[in-house]
């Protein structure tokens, strides 16, 4: 794992963006992990202003979303898919169809999950998967005591969960219950992992993720399992990390050809 703390969360997009830009070169059909919430935000705007400049292009690049609130359609104004379609797809040049997010409005849920994971399998696998973490530890929407070998389901969320995300809708009542998401496990079956956190709020979420035990108390702390995970946080995230000097160092001196 690699912790890199950056000036501000725009210096983390840019860090970031530049690391899909490098695998799109490398792999022109890569496959990207789509995380929604303020975090990936300005990753998202670094992409729309490369590819405005003709550095990349995502045509033949597909892409799966993280997660999804169950019993919104992809048309709904609150869906994670309608925030991905406006946040990024309307900016770049994906192909009609190769944005795909899991079925949150299936009749047969189970099923729907199944096909998911089949159609993630069938796409090669993700290459970069983007993350935010939760103040409660969460990764997707994996709460607290979620199997560290989870595959995508449906999950209830608690309240802690909905008021953090309350500000994306018009009041606390309105968010939904449950969504879809994928398992841990699932998200450990990506290549790379890229984990973003920004703010005071997410210091101490960070912190027992990155240098805590393992623990499905700590859904986050899992990443620590993975040969490939890429942890940027700002100055303020990073506040309650233990060996931060030993992560501003190791970056600082980091060999320029290896990248993120």
């Amino acid at each position: 794992m690699e912790v890199v703390i950056v000036a501000d969360p725009e210096a983390g997009g840019t860090l970031v963006g530049q690391a899909i830009v490098d695998l799109v070169a490398r792999r022109p059909d890569a496959v990207l992990g789509l995380a929604t919430g303020s975090s990936p935000v300005v990753v998202y705007r670094d992409l729309a202003r490369r590819r405005a400049a003709g550095e990349v292009s995502f045509a033949g690049v597909r892409a799966f979303l993280l997660d999804e609130y169950a019993g919104l359609t992809p048309e709904h104004p609150r869906s994670y898919r309608r925030f991905i379609a406006e946040e990024l797809e309307r900016h770049v040049d994906f192909r009609p169809g190769a944005v795909r997010g899991p079925d949150a409005v299936s009749a047969d849920v189970p099923a729907g999950c199944a096909a998911y994971e089949a159609a993630i399998a069938a796409a090669g696998g993700v290459d970069l998967q983007l993350l935010g973490i939760g103040t409660d530890g969460h990764i997707g929407f994996n709460e607290p005591g979620s199997s560290l070998a989870s595959r995508t389901r449906i999950k209830t969320l608690t309240d802690r969960t909905r008021r953090d995300n309350a500000r994306f809708f018009p009041s606390f009542d309105d968010v939904p219950r449950h969504v879809v998401t994928q398992g841990v496990g699932t998200i450990l079956e990506a290549r790379h992992l890229v984990l973003l956190a920004f703010g005071a709020a997410k210091a101490d979420a960070v912190a027992r993720a990155v240098e805590g035990p393992v623990t499905a108390m700590v859904p986050g702390s899992a990443l620590q399992l993975h040969p490939h995970v890429s942890v940027v946080v700002d100055e303020p995230a990073a506040a309650c990390l233990a060996l931060a000097p030993y992560y501003r160092e190791t970056w600082a001196h980091k060999p320029p050809w290896q990248g993120l």
